[in-house]
């Protein structure tokens, strides 16, 4: 199938008590640029997500976006000071002892005293986090994959469509240069008619110019050649995959041998049917350029 390098898919889930979402969007580049943009502290997903990324998508300006919500997940520890907590138990001890002070000491009053509660933040589990990542881009890029068939078969429809047109066209060229030698054979004997007025005209020499004139205005091996091209086209596209860059190099031998046949018009009709021929050559190139 044909994919188009423009595309975007979206993911979330909580996993591990984390919510993860991950974005995927892309355009056409020539080559896979990937850029991954995730919070500071998940740098290390970057390789990660890219190798992921690269496995699944060969062209494109490609950006993934990655947020991680762990606001649920447990990875806080709160500890007491217990040393400290000695020492502040032996001198209200002694208090109440020495001094006949009332012992109303409370877990409340206990855990105001500063420092005395130690909270720490547990480092996250890089294989995990990074696994829960994966996960969710992997069901991004299934959502980006889908829109980009879509769209590539929009692209191969209106492709083959076009390449259609081109071909009824050269068929048409194929028809015109004959006719184009007759009227130069007619043309000619009428002017060596018109110069030489009642002089004897050598039919050989009018058959030897319009000869060379034919050769000079000869199209079949460029259209063999042109059509040759469609047909590979056709098969790139039935075949699929990441074909962009070869469709590209043909589109080029597309029209080095309609520039070709240009070259060789010399007639209104045949110049206005390279020029249709031109145009629909440059509307493929276009498509082409949306091609993974």
């Amino acid at each position: 199938m044909v994919k188009s390098m423009t595309g975007y898919g979206r993911a979330t889930e909580t996993l591990n008590k984390r919510s993860i979402t991950v974005e995927v969007k892309s355009v056409n580049h020539r080559f896979l640029d990937c850029t991954v943009k995730t919070p500071r502290a998940y740098i290390f997903l970057d390789d990660p997500i890219k190798k992921v990324v690269s496995a699944c998508i060969s062209r494109g300006k490609t950006d993934v976006f990655v947020t991680v919500d762990n606001s649920e997940a447990e990875n806080v520890n709160v500890r007491i000071n217990e040393s400290l907590l000695r020492g502040y138990m032996d001198v209200f001890a002694k208090l109440k002892d020495e001094y006949g002070i009332r012992d109303d000491v409370s877990v409340t009053n206990i855990v105001r005293i500063p420092d005395m509660m130690n909270v720490e933040k547990q480092d996250d589990d890089i294989d995990e986090l990074t696994a829960d990542v994966i996960t969710v881009l992997n069901a991004a890029l299934e959502g980006h994959s889908e829109m980009r068939i879509k769209e590539g078969e929009k692209l191969a429809e209106d492709i083959l469509g076009r390449l259609q047109l081109l071909e009824d066209m050269a068929g048409q060229v194929e028809v015109r240069s004959p006719k184009r030698v007759e009227e130069y054979r007619e043309k000619l004997e009428a002017r060596m008619r018109e110069v030489l007025e009642s002089a004897m005209i050598e039919p050989q020499r009018i058959l030897t110019e319009a000869a060379i004139f034919a050769d000079k205005v000869a199209v079949d091996e460029e259209t063999v050649r042109l059509r040759s091209h469609i047909a590979q086209f056709r098969d790139m596209i039935s075949g699929g995959g990441a074909i962009g860059r070869k469709l590209d190099f043909l589109v080029q031998e597309l029209n080095r041998e309609v520039n070709t046949i240009g070259s060789k018009s010399n007639d209104v009709e045949m110049t206005s049917i390279v020029v249709d021929m031109k145009s629909e050559i440059e509307k493929i190139r276009e498509q082409v350029q949306n091609i993974e």
